[in-house]
């Protein structure tokens, strides 16, 4: 760990400050109190997070290391309502208070449900580093569609405080999906591989013929069969893993068969949207690139909280994470038993879904932004933006991390990116508590569904269909689930249901020592502490072979 003392703080801070650069703050777990430049009077007694922003078209001209410090600290950052945290009258759907005489001011500011939630990213993202993942800080998602959520059953206005779309009092159950928060490292990887599965898949379908019925695979990935009508009119039906948004079609219009590989009901495209959607919705820190320049939507007496060259700054922090890794302890039997462990996760069948790698290809390994794929609300190449790159491969990147091996990064990410329903079809114990003490009920449904409209029957209907877990990285972001509850990896594996039932079962049907054997490979999968040099270490973090 790097230390640094006040004074050397102080003065990166000046120096960095000049280029159009916020303060420094060490890559470490530790978060420092960011100082303002120092020869700036004005600055004196303001408690800011990030006195300086990045000015838009400076992230073109300063170097990476640079910008993803820069990107580091407005992740790290504990944001203050001297600089705009907090949202006095606006939702965090981004729309305005039902009720905009309650606004959400002192002692309304915070609500963990409804939001704003924190006041930094590592207040969820920090298991077991900064950019990992935590249940501590779980986020309620779509909770956030109220006011100021207090569960008061005196209150009768639709989503101010208790009643939901419907008329009916919210529970603390039902107001949201609990997710444990995810981890962040090695999502450069898993972004490229999304945007070249899109690819792949729209091509497919802009060669599909009326009167057609086409196969649609990218990577080895089965991803079912899309219907060209003869009227040109388009069926979905059969394409498999695909959150509803992507199979969304008007008239001849193809879907979009967009890959949406952040959260956990794969409802975001990219680093940049995930970004967004969590500094307004969760921090109440607004960006100009979706709400406006010089646009106080929220009216909170701020505006431009965040430039467009900060968005990218944090959005490249974030793809250049490092890649998880292995920890493989020199130990001869736990060495045999992880061997043994990942032998029968394949035969098994768990590689089926959780694909041990996906190829990058066509240098897909460089690193753009934005996304040609982002929604709108999220800068977009068709915005007439110019793109940066970023080569992930880069050794003056933080390690450890992969690297093209002829022509192609191997991403031992173990997902397909497809969404699966591994519940067993029992209502959710969410909308029914009266049934969890008889079993009756499933405990992983989610009581809504994020990829609905809000509102609708469809959203209240509930999720039972989640993005299979990357599960590079799984065994130090305890604990685990979408929602968090399960505080061991077998408890995970033991309630795969629904399209992981026959993998499921072959699990239970496992001796005790096989059962062993595959939780000690998944113990395996490790994110690794800062700077390692390879990818595959010892207990002491040595690195090894395997």
């Amino acid at each position: 760990m790097h230390k640094f003392n006040r004074l050397h703080i102080l003065w990166v801070t000046a120096a960095i400050s000049l280029l159009g650069v916020s303060s420094f703050v060490p890559a470490t777990a530790d978060v420092f109190i960011s100082h303002p430049p120092v020869l700036d009077p004005a600055f004196i007694g303001r408690e800011l997070a990030v006195p300086t922003h990045l000015q838009n078209g400076r992230e073109f001209e300063i170097t990476l290391p640079e910008l993803v410090r820069h990107g580091e600290q407005l992740f790290t950052a504990r944001w203050t309502n001297q600089e705009g945290q907090g949202r006095a009258f606006g939702k965090g759907n981004d729309g305005k208070l039902t009720d905009p005489l309650s606004p959400l001011t002192f002692p309304r500011n915070m609500n963990r449900f409804s939001g704003p939630a924190a006041g930094s990213c590592i207040g969820c993202h920090i298991q077991p580093r900064v950019g990992g993942g935590d249940t501590l800080g779980n986020v309620f998602v779509l909770a956030n569609r109220f006011d100021f959520a207090t569960f008061d059953r005196n209150d009768t206005v639709i989503t101010r405080g208790t009643l939901d779309e419907t008329g009916r009092p919210a529970t603390l159950q039902t107001i949201s999906d609990a997710r444990k928060s995810t981890g962040m490292f090695g999502s450069g990887y898993i972004e490229m591989l999304a945007r070249q599965i899109t690819t792949d898949l729209q091509a497919l379908a802009a060669a599909c013929a009326p009167g057609s019925e086409c196969s649609l695979s990218s990577k080895g990935i089965d991803f079912g069969t899309l219907i060209h009508r003869a009227d040109g009119t388009w069926d979905t039906t059969r394409v498999l893993g695909l959150p509803a948004p992507s199979l969304r079609t008007t008239g001849t219009d193809a879907p979009s068969l967009v890959i949406q590989p952040f959260f956990q009901s794969g409802a975001v495209i990219s680093l940049r949207e995930f970004s967004n959607n969590s500094f307004t919705r969760l921090l109440g820190v607004q960006s100009e690139e979706r709400f406006g320049t010089d646009v106080d939507q929220d009216e909170d007496g701020f505006a431009n909280e965040l430039t467009i060259a900060d968005m990218t700054a944090v959005s490249v922090f974030q793809a250049t994470l490092p890649a998880p890794g292995r920890v493989i302890p020199r130990n001869p039997k736990v060495r045999a038993a992880i061997k043994q462990g990942e032998r029968l996760f394949d035969t098994i069948g768990c590689a089926s879904c959780h694909v041990p790698s996906l190829p990058l290809t066509d240098e897909g390994w460089v690193f753009s932004e934005p996304s040609p794929f982002n929604p709108p609300g999220t800068l977009r190449v068709s915005d007439g933006v110019a793109s940066l790159e970023v080569d992930l491969t880069r050794d003056d990147l933080p390690q450890p991390r992969l690297h093209a091996r002829n022509g192609v990064v191997t991403v031992p990410a173990y997902t397909d990116l497809k969404l699966h329903d591994i519940t067993t079809g029992k209502p959710s114990c969410d909308w029914h508590p009266e049934l969890i003490k008889d079993g009756l009920c499933d405990g992983d449904v989610e009581p809504l569904n994020q990829n609905r409209p809000t509102g609708s029957p469809e959203f209240f209907a509930g999720n039972s269909k989640f993005l299979t877990r990357k599960l590079w990285g799984i065994a130090n972001q305890h604990s685990f689930g979408h929602h968090g509850l399960y505080t061991t990896m077998r408890e995970a594996v033991l309630a795969h249901h629904g399209e992981a039932e026959q993998s499921g079962n072959a699990f239970r049907k496992l001796a005790d020592a096989e059962q062993n054997a595959v939780i000690e490979f998944l113990k395996s999968l490790q994110i690794l502490p800062a700077d390692t040099p390879c990818l595959v270490v010892d207990e002491n973090y040595r690195c090894t072979s395997f």
